[in-house]
């Protein structure tokens, strides 16, 4: 029995275009029930550790983790790529790094006008941290 019930990996599958948006992947509220039980109740199976690992190693990067800190953390959780470039990089890197984010389905981004905002996937978010509970068994 595995942990995750489906967790799609963005960019890849049906329908998956390379580059595509994260809610053009999957739906993340199917993602918010995924990650259950816990690491510490059952060992994740083979399929679903390849899921999560791209999704770690999209923030295992200091700078993705810090664009990640600052697209949470912003009032109203989303910002827009130009409130979240002074990262020390310049702007193609951060365009990059963006992407990177969004393909591992942990940030979306919608298009207003010539801004691209991003906002936190906070179904995804939850899932992967319920994956990482290791609190008291039950």
């Amino acid at each position: 029995m595995s942990n995750l019930q489906e967790l799609p990996l963005p960019g890849v599958g049906a329908g998956a275009a390379p580059g595509a948006d994260s809610a053009e992947v999957g739906n993340a509220a199917d993602v918010l029930a995924c990650c259950t039980p816990p690491l510490s109740r059952e060992p994740i199976g083979a399929e679903d550790s390849v899921r999560v690992a791209a999704m770690f190693k999209a923030l295992g990067d200091p700078v993705r983790l810090r664009l990640f800190s600052l697209i949470a953390s912003h009032e109203g959780g989303e910002a827009c790529v130009c409130d979240v470039q002074d990262v020390g990089v310049s702007q193609p890197t951060v365009s990059h790094h963006l992407k990177k984010l969004r393909d591992a389905g942990l940030v979306t981004s919608e298009r207003r006008g010539s801004w691209v905002y991003y906002k936190v996937a906070p179904a995804v978010v939850a899932a992967l941290s319920g994956l990482l509970d290791v609190g008291v068994r039950r």
